[in-house]
């Protein structure tokens, strides 16, 4: 048996023991929850799939056999969105996702989790809710202090380049600013077949990041004043240096690449440069499938006239109101969040844990340096850098995700040529008011 292997088993071990306080059996001798089946529902990602592993563990522990759905991310959001409307018990536990926390937490459709927390006879003292990063648990917190989410990603928006070996024979320096992204990008673009540019067709997510670089906002000043602002000169000039990127220098079908698909490319050397959050750049480092190991650069997203504006985001395991096996589904979220999980999950590999401990820990750091770069300060630094400024206010209000419908239509229209950027923001801020209005907002 391997040294991993031994500590694997111990950990699941030291896991079962850490966890007793809330899992004690009955006096009857049956596992505590004997008999409960909770329904558990995220959209596909590198952490869920790694609990879906771990289920029997949970299930032998405490009796309670799981339904465990991972639908894709927009699947899920509808799916979710809509029972949680209802205050329906189809689900026990559910992904917080980031752009829909503001909605689902101030509209009372989330259980506060803190008397969970705080009660020892259900939460071992040891599981320490404080070493989830502030600025990860902020997201998933309401306005009334409470905590509704326990967050497993902390996730920043970086840059990288898969071929830098392209831009270095070139003579040039790994882009800071959007002017010299642009500047390399036509020195490398297509040399030795490799397209220069891609991202995320989520550019609700992707293109806003240089729509602060360019001085524009998604609303006039959110939370507070929800007014859209996608038709100012700055948002349109920032939509059209956006949108050019992927015209100019993207691969066919840019305006189509999924988050798997624009890690797969970057490992292909298929392109080049692109933005993503470091969850996906960490697999760049895999030496079994990435054949762009020896070449990759990562840095922060670039800054523009207004300065630079990294994107974050959270992601965190919560209990409907209408879920009718409460102590359960926080059993649960306790288990799948516990430092024993969270750390054999890095151990395994995960590349974007929200505990403190995790992201310092030797192994992790060890891991995040993929070909001299320091992948796990980069995204600190650029978390640091948004809890500062503020910036990503306008992704946790509850009406965000009908404004990311039009930016995703919008930055797919220009780059495909069916529209001009002034064209497409106009279409998106109209559509926007009338989405908002729609929603009960008074503009």
């Amino acid at each position: 048996m391997t040294q991993r292997r031994q500590w694997l088993q111990a950990a699941s071990a030291l896991g079962a023991t850490a966890l007793l306080p809330g899992f004690a059996k009955a006096q009857s001798g049956a596992k505590k929850f004997q008999g409960v089946t909770l329904n558990v529902s995220t959209f596909s990602a590198a952490y869920p799939k790694l609990l879906q592993q771990y289920l029997p563990e949970f299930e032998s522990l405490t009796g309670a056999r799981v339904n465990f759905d991972t639908p894709s991310f927009p699947v899920y959001n509808q799916r979710a969105d809509l029972e949680l409307s209802t205050k329906g018990s189809a689900y026990d536990v559910v992904n917080v996702t980031f752009i829909y926390s503001s909605r689902w937490i101030h509209s009372g459709w989330l259980a506060p989790l803190d008397d969970f927390i705080r009660n020892p006879n259900l939460t071992p003292a040891d599981w320490d809710v404080n070493d989830f990063l502030p600025g990860a648990r902020a997201p998933e917190t309401g306005k009334d202090g409470k905590l509704y989410g326990i967050p497993w990603t902390a996730e920043a928006l970086l840059s990288a380049s898969s071929r830098f070996d392209l831009v270095q024979q070139a003579g040039l320096a790994y882009p800071d600013t959007t002017d010299d992204l642009v500047k390399v990008l036509r020195a490398v673009n297509k040399k030795e077949r490799v397209a220069g540019f891609v991202s995320d067709s989520h550019y609700g997510w992707t293109f806003v990041p240089y729509l602060h670089a360019f001085g524009g906002d998604v609303f006039r000043k959110a939370p507070d004043d929800l007014y859209p602002t996608l038709d100012t000169p700055e948002a349109i000039a920032a939509a059209e240096y956006y949108a050019s990127l992927l015209r100019e220098f993207g691969p066919d079908g840019a305006i189509t690449y999924t988050p798997d698909q624009v890690t797969q490319a970057l490992k292909l050397g298929r392109v080049n440069f692109t933005d993503a959050g470091q969850l996906h750049l960490a697999q760049l480092g895999d030496p079994a499938s990435s054949k762009t190991l020896k070449t990759l650069q990562f840095g922060q997203v670039p800054k523009g006239p207004a300065g630079r504006f990294p994107g974050t985001a959270v992601h965190g395991l919560g209990i409907p109101t209408g879920s009718k096996n409460k102590d359960a589904a926080w059993a649960f979220i306790q288990w799948a969040l516990s430092k024993q999980t969270t750390r054999k999950a890095v151990l395994a590999g995960y590349g974007s844990p929200a505990r403190r401990s995790d992201i310092d820990s030797r192994e992790f750091r060890a891991r995040q340096v993929i070909n001299g770069n320091d992948l796990a300060q980069l995204a600190l630094d650029s978390i640091e850098l948004a809890s500062k400024t503020g910036h990503m206010k306008y992704r946790t209000v509850s009406v965000y995700p009908q404004v990311d419908q039009q930016l995703n239509k919008a930055i797919a229209l220009i780059a495909s040529g069916q529209a001009s950027a002034r064209q497409a923001l106009q279409q998106a801020q109209a559509q926007s008011i009338t989405e908002l209005q729609r929603a009960g907002l008074k503009l």
